[in-house]
């Protein structure tokens, strides 16, 4: 479930790294450099950019700004072609027997079997069409936070790596150590590795 979502699940991130001054121009060039761009008339295989929460095919926030006060709310869209691994199999060994029977020979070699992959592999691929994944996410400028709408570990990666070519700044995970250490900050001077539990009873 998503942002928009009655029940969402989410994983909480820290924004490290400074933006440059005038960060929401800068923040809105980005996004129009990084939007996300159509495969489906090409046979590209994989596309990632960013989209609106509110429509995933506006990836030129025509209907939406993706800016509400200090929260910048975005989609990551990711459309990916893909072949079942069963489907792939079956095809080459197909070809496979069609060229055996064409030049009648017993066996292929390594050389013509590996060419042979390569050519149905890109045939099915370009036929495939694309499968597009949309995950939300709300980043909070004002205390450097984001919230990301999956608990999907590859698409954590994704947001990571696309996030830092993006932007220039690093994503780190929260977990709940790192948020009462974040909390503790203020509170004590202890450092949270040195404090035990207690029974209030």
């Amino acid at each position: 479930m998503g942002l928009m979502s009655g029940s969402a699940s989410f994983v909480r991130f820290a924004v490290t790294g400074d933006l440059p001054e005038n960060p929401l121009e800068f923040i809105a060039r980005r996004i129009s450099a990084y939007a996300f761009r159509d495969i489906d008339e090409t046979t590209d295989e994989y596309s990632v950019g960013w989209v609106s929460v509110l429509n995933m095919f506006d990836a030129a926030f025509e209907y939406a700004s993706f800016r509400n006060g200090d929260y910048i709310v975005l989609s990551l869209r990711t459309d990916e072609r893909k072949v079942s691994p069963a489907v792939l199999k079956k095809f080459i060994a197909k070809e496979e027997e069609r060229v055996r029977r064409q030049r009648q020979i017993p066996k292929l070699g390594r050389a013509a079997r590996i060419e042979i992959k390569e050519r149905v592999r890109a045939e099915l691929t370009a036929k495939a069409i694309p499968v597009p994944t949309v995950y939300d996410l709300c980043w909070n400028l004002s205390d450097n936070s984001l919230l990301f709408f999956t608990t999907n570990k590859k698409a954590h990666t994704v947001l990571e790596d696309y996030f830092k070519d993006c932007f220039g700044l690093l994503l780190v995970q929260q977990i709940p150590y790192n948020t009462a250490e974040k909390l503790l900050v203020s509170e004590s001077p202890v450092p949270l590795e040195s404090m035990s539990p207690q029974l209030f009873i």
